[in-house]
C-alpha cells in the first residue's frame, strides 16, 4: 500500500466532529459519485482505490470543487494494504465514522467454465474486501459510539443474473452481513444498511455495453418504471441518507434504488 499523493485541505476535527467518511472503489462510477455527494455533505472523505494514482486523481477533483478529500492506494482485498491505508487516513483526518464498502468487480463467466480462481477472485475483492474494510474501522466507531456503514450490493444478489454467480453470491453474502452486523453493533450506535442498486450507467457498465454484452440504455430502459436507467448520483443520494442523523432507526436494512425495475 502507498499512500496516494492528492491535495488536501487542512482537517478541522472540532469542526467535523464525526464527519470522516471513508469510501472505497471511489476512483470512478458509482464511488466517486458518493464520495462527491459526501463532501458536497461536508465530510472529510478518504477515497481507497486499487489502481495507483486513480483514488488521487479524484481526491484532487473534489479538493477543486471545494471539498475536503484525499485517496489512497490499497487492494481491499489485501488485509495488511486496508490495514496501512486506515493508519494513514487516522493520520490525516482523525478516526473514521462513516464506511462506505463500495469496491467490487463485475466480470461475466459462464459457471460452467468459471475456474476456482475466478471464483476466488470476486469473493476475495468483493465479500473478503467488504469484511477487512468494515473490520479495519469499526473500532472507530465503536469507540466514539455512533457510526453509519453502507455496503453497496447488487440487484444481482436480490434476483439473479447470468453469467455472474460468482458476483451475485458476493453480493449476496453483503446483505447478511449487512443483517448481523446490525444486529451485534446497534446498541453501540451503529447502524448498518445495504444499498442495492440496478442498471446504473457507469464507466464499466459503458464497456460491456460497448462490447454487446448487455443492451443499449434506452432498451433498458424500456422496462424501467420510471423510464430511464440510474445514474451515480441516484445511489450516492441514498446512501446520504443512510448515513445522516435522519436514519438513525433504520438498520439491518436493503434499500433497493433500481427505478422500480423489480420489487426487491
Amino acid at each position: 500500500m502507498s499512500i496516494a499523493e492528492a491535495p488536501v485541505s487542512a482537517p478541522d476535527h472540532a469542526a467535523h466532529g464525526r464527519k470522516v467518511a471513508l469510501v472505497t472503489g471511489a476512483a470512478g462510477g458509482i464511488g466517486l459519485s458518493i464520495a462527491e455527494r459526501l463532501a458536497a455533505d461536508g465530510f472529510s472523505v478518504a477515497i481507497i482505490g486499487r489502481t495507483p494514482g486513480t483514488a488521487a486523481a479524484a481526491a484532487a477533483d473534489i479538493v477543486a470543487a471545494g471539498g475536503t478529500a484525499r485517496g489512497y492506494d490499497a487492494d481491499v482485498a489485501d488485509r495488511e494494504q486496508v490495514d496501512a491505508a486506515l493508519a494513514e487516513i487516522r493520520a490525516d483526518f482523525g478516526p473514521v465514522s462513516v464506511v462506505v464498502a463500495n469496491a467490487a468487480v463485475a466480470p461475466q463467466q459462464k459457471f460452467l467454465e468459471m475456474t476456482l480462481e475466478q471464483w476466488n477472485t470476486v469473493l476475495g475483492i468483493n465479500l473478503t474486501g467488504t469484511f477487512n474494510t468494515v473490520q479495519a474501522a469499526l473500532p472507530d466507531l465503536v469507540e466514539a459510539g455512533w457510526g453509519r456503514i453502507v455496503l453497496i450490493s447488487s440487484s444481482s444478489a436480490q434476483r439473479g443474473a447470468p453469467n455472474m454467480a460468482h458476483y451475485a453470491a458476493s453480493k449476496g453474502g453483503q446483505m447478511a452481513m449487512t443483517k448481523a452486523l446490525a444486529v451485534e453493533f446497534g446498541k453501540a450506535g451503529i447502524t448498518v444498511n445495504t444499498v442495492a442498486p440496478s442498471s446504473v450507467d457507469t464507466p464499466s457498465v459503458a464497456k460491456k455495453r460497448a462490447a454487446g454484452t448487455i443492451p443499449s440504455a434506452d432498451d433498458m430502459a424500456k422496462y424501467i418504471p420510471v423510464g430511464r436507467v440510474g445514474v451515480g448520483s441516484d445511489i450516492a443520494a441514498a446512501v446520504a441518507y443512510l448515513v445522516s442523523d435522519d436514519a438513525g432507526y433504520v438498520t439491518g436494512q436493503t434499500i433497493s434504488v433500481n427505478g422500480g425495475s423489480f420489487i426487491g
